[in-house]
């Protein structure tokens, strides 16, 4: 005998059926069935209507999920915090309270945070740059850079290189007072032009033409200046170049070793009077033409280039009568300058000789008279006259080591 099942489907009623009473007895159904365990005809639930337990319904979450935090806000509060980009924390914390109220983000408060810190480095910055900090700041590392170049001395001052050494590398140099010992007086300065550091070698052959080039502007006496005192120059290196460093800086130092510099050498416009320096002024002409002398000391290895160079100083002489000439000096050098402006034209005509020498032997003939004919003791008379020195230097071995008459 069999018993029906129930007819119609079973209702769910809810994720849990409270048990039902079974029936006792030789009907009761097997063990498990009607509490979940095995249904018939692929009925949930068992043969008397108990249904098994639901799953989660779709959509449903056990644990509320908080809103996500705004990136932007983040970003502007770590950029507030490093004031390094000002600007961009202040727009990144504007935008993020924006998105976080259009999105329900939270990150208020760093957005905040990252606005209000940004907009204080702004200000910083700002001032910064308008009371001129900036500027020092970029200065200060140009010299921090600088290292064996580092001198913030100008024309006419003295300094201390550490140790002593105006050769190889210095980290610097201390000013010290011209009346004082000291190791180097500043003479000029100027700058290097170009992009790329030229390299070590290059640099330093400018440094070395042009500082003495420019050594005559500012001691005019060569007189003036002791035998034993030579340029020096301090040049950029390459980190310095790269920091925007150009200068090359001249100075007089001594060659002695352990040598040092007492009193200015400074002998220019602003120490001599006007009949000082147009008597040096007529002299530099002619020293800057025998500066040009060929390399090969020899005429008969290069004839061509020592009549040009012969050339050269006759037109220097020349030129150096007619500024004497020129000049209206006072009573007390007037014979000598006269004197000494006609030894200048003979000297020049010899000069010419030489510069139209057939061979060695004739070139030879005529520039051993010209070159008697300005030896520098000929203008002892005129710089007595004058007040200027009247002791031609002497170099280490005894020799006359100048040029000017």
């Amino acid at each position: 005998m069999s018993i029906p099942p129930p007819s119609g489907p079973h209702q769910p009623q809810g994720p849990y059926q409270p048990p039902q009473s079974y029936p006792q007895g030789p009907f009761a159904p097997p063990y498990g069935e009607g509490q979940g365990g095995p249904s018939y005809g692929g009925q949930p639930g068992g043969p008397w209507g108990v249904p098994p337990y639901q799953p989660w319904a779709q959509g449903y979450t056990p644990v509320n999920r908080p809103a996500p935090v705004n990136g932007l806000a983040i970003a502007s509060l770590v950029l507030g915090v490093l004031c390094c980009l000002p600007g961009v924390g202040l727009v990144l914390g504007l935008v993020a309270l924006r998105q976080i109220r259009r999105r329900g983000e939270r990150g208020t408060g760093l957005a905040v945070g990252g606005a209000v810190l940004s907009g204080i480095g702004l200000l910083l910055w700002a001032l910064f740059f308008v009371s001129g900090g900036a500027s020092d700041f970029w200065q200060g590392f140009k010299e921090g850079a600088r290292d064996r170049a580092s001198i913030s001395l100008v024309k006419g001052e003295c300094f201390n290189a550490p140790g002593g050494a105006l050769s190889g590398e210095t980290d610097g140099v201390d000013e010290v007072p011209c009346a004082r010992a000291h190791d180097g007086e500043v003479f000029a300065s100027f700058r290097l032009a170009g992009r790329g550091y030229p390299g070590e070698e290059t640099v330093a052959g400018l440094a070395d033409d042009r500082c003495w080039s420019l050594r005559d502007g500012y001691a005019m006496d060569s007189w003036a200046v002791p035998g034993d005192v030579d340029v020096y120059y301090l040049t950029p290196t390459e980190d310095s170049w790269a920091a925007g460093d150009r200068e090359v800086t001249c100075a007089f130092g001594s060659t002695q070793e352990g040598g040092r510099l007492t009193g200015s050498l400074r002998n220019d416009e602003t120490v001599l009077d006007a009949d000082q320096v147009a008597y040096l002024k007529a002299a530099h002409v002619l020293n800057a033409a025998l500066e040009t002398a060929p390399g090969s000391e020899d005429a008969a290895d290069d004839l061509p280039g020592h009549k040009q160079w012969a050339g050269r100083v006759s037109a220097a002489l020349g030129e150096q009568a007619r500024m004497l000439r020129a000049h209206d000096w006072p009573a007390r050098a007037r014979r000598q300058v006269a004197d000494l402006a006609a030894d200048l034209d003979t000297a020049r005509a010899q000069w010419a000789k030489a510069a139209r020498a057939k061979d060695a032997d004739a070139f030879y003939d005529h520039y051993d008279t010209a070159l008697g004919l300005i030896e520098p003791g000929r203008g002892v008379t005129v710089r007595k006259a004058l007040g200027l020195a009247t002791v031609p230097p002497q170099g280490d071995d005894g020799a006359d080591t100048s040029v000017q008459v």
